[in-house]
């Protein structure tokens, strides 16, 4: 078989004997750690409503605003290409990435709850600074502020999620992550509609971006540390505590004693980054680290998020329609992960993955043939046309939204073991803002060049990655998170580096 099988007693694991119940403690702390979601939403949302408003072009970059009003009904694959607008975009990914090296630090040595704090207060530094910008140089150093706590909260909250979940519905409680991502993508669209019209509404959009910030850090000031964390902190008698109460009963002692073995390995890991470069953890580096963050923005999704309303205004759409397309399409976007929530841990990530991602090179492909025929002529698009290229990026989306939006957060944060957890989430997040700012520093200038072509490159790297899933990635789904490298042992791929290693422990020989 190309994935894996579930985890049984076999091995040391102890699955069977882990107890809980959803308690009202449990729900608080996943409810304000998923805020860090709206922080990384809210900006999707409304970055790329702000890059279309004309009050906006006008102020920072009225060449655009100029080439936009000469071609203000027509169709034109070029209306947008500029490279410092784009850069008002990337940006904050580029600071992010850089951030989540620090990121892993603090989360590693002081806790999940103390990146989540730090996050919060610089995504809010980042918003004041976006509201009262004079100029390009503050508008980009606002980004950069509002990238750090991304960065952050990126780091930080899938692994507090699917630390503090039950194995049985982890995969549900870490998609509190991605639908916070998309309400604040949703709310961010329905208030770039709502400010367009008004000389200042672009710096109201940007500055209420201090709002899920005051909520997230407020509310962390609350929260618990996870029971991981202060496992590996050495604070074990408050990790049994903290567990006690997640878990709503006092018969952990099973679950807690994987805790105190994964926290033994741990601390005798010095240097995690370079623990991840090791044979035996080759398969949570090319699948967790590199290969599912980077996948996750090829899809091509975070393009349309970004610049929905730019996209649909190059479509022919009116300012105004363009805006309420990119809110229907955000819409679709958290109706996606409530079905994603609903039947992730029933069916599995493997199948929402395979599904989800033959409907997406299709979807993919009707959009590049509908262009190819009847856009980029300079004519406005017929309206029968424009109505099918907003169903089939709804439907883009709605797949999107159940598979490599949700799982390309949740997949990782289950793979690492806990001496490489932290470590291995900032390559994540590093690895997904690196592609995240090249794909929107590129988009709008490859539209431009390849026209339609730019989505038949994003529905053949689909096709590359779902191959990827279905060869490499075993199903994790109910697995607990300390017990999912049992998995690896099973893969038909991986198991070849792990026993190596299982067979030097008992000779004493080092694997080559």
């Amino acid at each position: 078989m190309a994935g894996g099988g579930m985890v049984s007693d076999k091995g040391g694991a102890r699955a069977e004997l882990y107890e809980h119940k959803i308690t009202s403690y449990f729900i608080f702390a996943c409810i304000v750690a998923a805020l860090g979601g709206s922080l990384f939403g809210y900006d999707l949302g409304v970055s790329g409503g702000v890059t279309s408003m004309d009050f906006f072009l006008k102020e920072f970059f009225p060449k655009v605003y100029r080439r936009k009003q000469e071609h203000l009904k027509e169709t034109d694959y070029c209306k947008y290409d500029n490279q410092i607008l784009t850069l008002f975009t990337s940006s904050l990914y580029f600071a992010a990435l850089i951030s989540t090296f620090l990121a892993s630090h603090v989360t590693r040595n002081n806790g999940r709850r103390a990146s989540i704090l730090w996050g919060a207060v610089s995504f809010f530094v980042g918003g004041v600074i976006n509201a009262g910008a004079q100029n390009i140089a503050m508008l980009i150093i606002g980004r950069c502020f509002l990238g750090v706590g991304i960065g952050f909260g990126n780091q930080a909250v899938p692994l507090y999620l699917s630390e503090m979940a039950p194995a049985k519905i982890r995969g549900t409680v870490n998609q509190l992550f991605q639908l916070t991502t998309c309400l604040g993508i949703f709310i961010a669209n329905f208030i770039n509609n709502a400010t367009e019209k008004h000389s200042w509404g672009w710096r109201l959009s940007l500055g209420l971006a201090t709002v899920p910030a005051t909520l997230m850090f407020v509310g962390g000031l609350f929260l618990p540390e996870t029971p991981n964390s202060l496992v590996e902190q050495g604070r074990l008698e408050e990790g049994r505590r903290v567990l006690e109460k997640v878990r709503g009963t006092k018969n952990i002692e099973a679950e807690f004693q994987d805790l105190v073995e994964a926290s033994e390995a741990a601390k005798a890991i010095k240097h995690p980054f370079r623990n991840l470069l090791k044979r035996k953890n080759r398969p949570q580096l090319i699948i967790g680290a590199l290969g599912i963050p980077a996948f996750q923005q090829l899809t091509g999704m975070n393009s349309v998020l970004f610049y929905a309303p730019v996209i649909f205004q190059s479509l022919g759409f009116g300012s105004g329609a363009s805006l309420w397309s990119s809110t229907i399409t955000s819409g679709t976007l958290v109706v996606a992960t409530f079905i994603s929530m609903a039947f992730v841990d029933k069916f599995g990530r493997r199948a929402f993955f395979l599904e989800a991602g033959t409907e997406m090179i299709i979807c993919m492909v009707a959009v590049a043939v509908t262009l190819a025929l009847k856009f980029g002529q300079g004519v406005e698009l017929p309206k029968g046309i424009g109505i099918f290229l907003v169903v089939m990026i709804c439907i883009f989306v709605l797949a999107y939204g159940r598979s490599w939006g949700p799982l390309g957060w949740l997949v990782p944060s289950e793979l690492f073991p806990l001496e490489t957890r932290s470590a291995g989430q900032s390559i994540v997040v590093c690895v997904n803002m690196l592609f995240t700012a090249l794909v929107a520093q590129c988009f709008l200038v490859s539209l431009c060049h390849l026209r339609y072509g730019i989505f038949l490159l994003f529905a053949g790297l689909i096709v590359i990655m779902t191959c990827f899933i279905f060869f490499l990635l075993p199903e994790t789904k109910q697995v607990p998170i300390e017990e999912v490298h049992l998995l690896w042992r099973k893969h038909w791929l991986w198991k070849s580096y792990c026993e190596p290693e299982d067979q030097s422990e008992k000779t004493g020989m080092k694997p080559v």
